[in-house]
């Protein structure tokens, strides 16, 4: 498994200066915006606190074009006014997504082994594309909604668009402990402030189990195509030595 591609990564980083109060959105250059309570600088990043259970989202300053404020929207009283005709309910069936092959997609883009990315996705959700955890996270890799912004997903719950980007953080991380993928797990379950903390993976329970299990769940992919190509491999002599060797020996004269 090898992991080459330099990717940026937002750090959290030591150290503050004067935070600014009031709510506003925070408008990056890729389009998106955050919502935000109150922000300050930390070295070359931006910390916005959003008042939700992650918390905040360090952003690099030079990726923000513009802070707005955010102002409140009175409700439009012919719309409170005026009930809506009942519709019919038309359910429409999902098309069927392969979501194998959206992880080799993504895992050739960032080249990164898809068994490792599936690896993940099989410890974040189960594959499940519309999973929600307890602290928000969405999605077949749990992306916080803070970090789908950061990401430019606009729809987490999109397998292709959520994989998309969970394969280009995994990438990140990797870059960023130099293909260590322990550090790299332990980052994506607790944070990169963690891993830097502890200078590894953080004491805790749910971070050991969560890099223990794909770590194994991995291995076991990686040994089962082992064997199997062992044993494809003594087919394979097997029968060239059947091709070559005679079936019986002439009969005495």
């Amino acid at each position: 498994m090898r992991f080459y591609r330099p990717f940026a990564i937002a750090l959290l980083l030591l150290g503050a200066q004067l935070s600014a109060l009031g709510s506003e959105m925070a408008v990056l250059r890729n389009g998106f915006s955050i919502r935000h309570e109150r922000r300050e600088q930390i070295g070359k990043f931006t910390r916005l606190y959003t008042g939700d259970q992650q918390g905040y989202v360090d952003v690099p300053t030079d990726s923000i074009a513009s802070f707005e404020p955010v102002e409140p929207t009175p409700p439009d009283p012919s719309v409170v006014a005026a009930p809506k005709p009942a519709q019919p309910e038309v359910v429409v069936q999902p098309a069927k997504v392969n979501i194998d092959q959206l992880i080799r997609d993504a895992s050739g883009r960032y080249r990164l082994d898809p068994d490792f990315v599936s690896s993940v996705i099989k410890a974040e959700s189960n594959f499940q594309p519309k999973a929600v955890s307890r602290k928000g996270a969405q999605g077949l890799m749990q992306l916080m909604p803070a970090t789908s912004v950061l990401l430019g997903v606009a729809d987490p719950f999109d397998p292709k668009a959520n994989i998309e980007a969970g394969t280009a953080y995994l990438s990140q991380l990797l870059d960023l402990y130099n293909d260590d993928p322990v550090k790299a797990l332990a980052a994506y379950n607790a944070g990169a402030h963690r891993v830097r903390q502890y200078h590894g993976v953080p004491p805790y329970r749910e971070t050991k189990a969560y890099v223990a299990r794909i770590v194994r769940d991995y291995n076991k992919k990686k040994q089962a195509q082992g064997n199997t190509a062992s044993q494809s491999k003594q087919k394979s002599g097997q029968q060239q030595a059947a091709a070559t060797t005679p079936l019986g020996s002439p009969s005495a004269n």
